[in-house]
């Protein structure tokens, strides 16, 4: 996989005990890669990070990203040949709770890791994922482009919009010196899910709390459409990008989107409706119900078009929709009822999505 790029490789990963992070750290060291992951905290209870026993199997440190001089000397002590940076406040309603921390993680955050490895000495690749809420959503129906407008109407699209200028004017400041040993990119995606997630106000997260519990779920816009993922979906994107800066530093600099495909684009209604029915819902009236309540704006819709990422990586989404609402459903039901070794269960869905790429010859399945 990934031409075995990542294969005894030092891979660093800030952001490693949050939803994304512990199914990246899982892969990387499915591939043989010796994981270091750098967080301030396990952001929820449960976590996928404590679940899957983690912290036992790589180098975990503990640090904020917001702290520069600890920063500078992780990245310099530890040398990584690859930084994949996802630690970030992710979830759009903290932001209207609490803005300066949204500011300050994921602006100031990704300045300090960019400052980190502006001063380095060895061959490193970073890839630095921001989120599609950086674009400047104005709703319309075709998908955004990389060179769209950036920068959202609230303070967590905000925070996105402007860790890519600062990651922009790093790059070309500092980084596309001829003889600088550091190549960049930067992967944008959204609306994913997966097994694992407790974060705050998702849909997701929600729906299997409650019905774990017996209970319909509450939903607030049943009408929203999103372009669904799965998380393996993006992760996929993220290492391709990473192996082929490696190989080639013709892509240093760029910026990519990694999305689902248009039939993945789904109602609220539709998601739960499909979940439901893994869960043995018989009506799907009895999984949730809608409550008028909406304390802070969402988009109605946003997807990206990810035609850059097809023509320059050969990477395409991998996943049909029922696959991914299996997946989603199996991961949860087999934590909240069978109580089984998450871990191994985390690895068999890689491994199930790796053959589907293998059967659908997509291009990052090589070895």
């Amino acid at each position: 996989m990934f031409n075995g790029c990542y294969l005894g490789k030092r891979v660093l990963v800030t952001g490693h005990t949050g939803f994304k992070g512990s199914w990246l750290t899982a892969w990387l060291l499915k591939l043989g890669a010796e994981v270091i992951g750098v967080s301030k905290d396990v952001p929820t209870n449960p976590a996928m990070f404590v679940e899957m026993g983690l912290a036992q199997r790589i180098c975990h440190r503990v640090a904020d990203i917001r702290d520069l001089p600890a920063m500078q000397a992780i990245i310099r002590e530890e040398r990584p040949d690859f930084v994949f940076h996802l630690a970030a406040q992710a979830v759009v309603s903290v932001s209207y709770v609490d803005p300066a921390e949204t500011m300050t993680s994921n602006v100031i955050g990704t300045m300090n890791v960019l400052e980190s490895l502006r001063t380095v000495d060895h061959p490193c690749i970073a890839v630095l994922i921001t989120s599609d809420k950086c674009y400047d959503n104005v709703e319309w129906v075709w998908g955004y482009r990389e060179t769209d407008a950036l920068g959202g109407k609230d303070v967590y699209s905000g925070s996105k919009g402007a860790a890519e200028l600062v990651i922009k004017s790093y790059l070309h400041s500092f980084f596309m010196a001829p003889d600088h040993p550091v190549r960049i990119g930067v992967g944008r995606a959204g609306n994913v899910i997966g097994g694992g997630d407790w974060a705050k106000d998702r849909i997701v997260v929600d729906c299997m709390r409650a019905w774990s519990e017996g209970r319909s779920v509450e939903i607030r816009s049943p009408s929203a459409t999103r372009p669904w993922q799965h998380v393996l979906e993006p992760l996929s994107g993220y290492l391709t990008l990473g192996a082929a800066l490696a190989r080639t530093g013709d892509l240093h600099g760029g910026v990519f989107n990694f999305g689902p495909r248009a039939e993945q684009n789904r109602t609220v209604v539709e998601l739960l409706s499909d979940l439901g029915a893994h869960w043995g819902f018989l009506r799907t009236e009895d999984a949730y119900r809608v409550t008028g309540n909406i304390p802070f704006h969402e988009a109605g819709l946003l997807k990206l078009c990810c035609d850059k990422a097809l023509f320059h990586l050969k990477w395409a989404p991998n996943l049909g929709y029922p696959e991914m609402i299996q997946m989603v459903s199996e991961w949860y039901y087999a934590y909240y009822h069978e109580h089984g070794d998450m871990y191994s269960l985390t690895l068999e869905q890689i491994a199930t999505y790796e053959r589907f790429a293998e059967e659908r010859n997509r291009a990052w399945t090589t070895r």
